[in-house]
C-alpha cells in the first residue's frame, strides 16, 4: 500500500494527463456516435429496403468483430486511402466513434421500437411528417426507455479507450505504461490506473442513475 501511495505522490501528473486523454477520447466518441448512431438507428427503422439492408449489415459485422482487429483495420487502412496524412490518435478515434455507433444504434432502434404504435399513428392524424414525428413524438419519449442501456454503453466506451494504448494514443493505460517503464513496479502502478478507471466509471454510473430517476418523474 506505501510503495502505491508513494508511486501516485510521485507520478499523479502522468496518471492525470492520460486521464485527460481518457476523458477526450470518450467524450467525442460518445458525441458523435450518438448523433451517428441514432442515424444508423433511423435509416433501419425505414421502409426503403436497401437501408435495412446496408444498416443491418454495418451493426452486423462492427458487433461480430473484435473491437482490437477493428482499430488496426482503421489505423492500417485509414492513412492507405486518404490523400493526405492522418495522425494515429485520428484513426482510433475514427475507429472507436464507428464501432461505438454500432451498438448506440441497437439500443436507440430498441428504444424508438418500444415507443406505443398509436403516438405515431396520432402524428399522422395531425398532419405530421414522418420527420417531425420521429424528432417531436417519439425520439423525446424513447429516451426514457434507452437512457439505462445507453448509459451502459457511455460507460463501456470509457473502458474501451484503454486499448488506444496499444497504438500509443495519449491515455490512462499509456501513462500506466510510462510509470511502469520509469519504476519497473508494474503491479503497483496497473493497480492505480485501476483505481481510476474504477472511480471514474462510478461517478458515471452514478449521475446516469440520477438523470434517470429525474426523467422518469418528469
Amino acid at each position: 500500500m506505501e510503495t502505491i501511495i508513494n508511486l501516485w505522490n510521485k507520478y499523479n501528473y502522468v496518471y492525470i494527463d492520460g486521464l485527460i486523454g481518457t476523458l477526450w477520447l470518450a467524450a467525442i466518441t460518445v458525441f458523435i456516435a450518438t448523433i451517428l448512431g441514432t442515424i444508423i438507428a433511423i435509416m433501419k427503422l425505414s421502409k426503403i429496403k436497401v437501408l435495412d439492408v446496408i444498416t443491418t449489415m454495418y451493426i452486423e459485422i462492427l458487433r461480430g468483430t473484435p473491437i482490437l482487429l477493428q482499430l488496426y483495420f482503421f489505423w492500417l487502412l485509414l492513412p492507405k486511402i486518404l490523400s493526405f496524412n492522418l495522425s494515429d490518435t485520428a484513426c482510433i478515434v475514427i475507429a472507436l466513434i464507428v464501432n461505438a455507433s454500432s451498438y448506440v444504434a441497437e439500443v436507440i432502434r430498441a428504444g424508438i421500437q418500444a415507443v406505443d404504435k398509436g403516438q405515431t399513428e396520432a402524428a399522422k392524424s395531425l398532419g405530421l411528417s414522418n420527420w417531425n414525428t420521429m424528432r417531436k413524438i417519439i425520439l423525446p419519449q424513447a429516451v426514457k426507455n434507452i437512457l439505462p442501456a445507453l448509459g451502459n454503453e457511455y460507460i463501456t466506451m470509457v473502458k474501451q479507450t484503454s486499448l488506444a494504448s496499444v497504438f500509443f494514443v495519449k491515455e490512462l493505460m499509456t501513462s500506466y505504461k510510462t510509470v511502469q517503464s520509469a519504476t519497473f513496479l508494474a503491479l503497483p502502478s496497473l493497480i492505480i490506473a485501476g483505481i481510476i478507471y474504477f472511480v471514474v466509471t462510478s461517478l458515471l454510473s452514478k449521475g446516469l442513475s440520477i438523470l434517470e430517476m429525474r426523467l422518469q418523474n418528469d
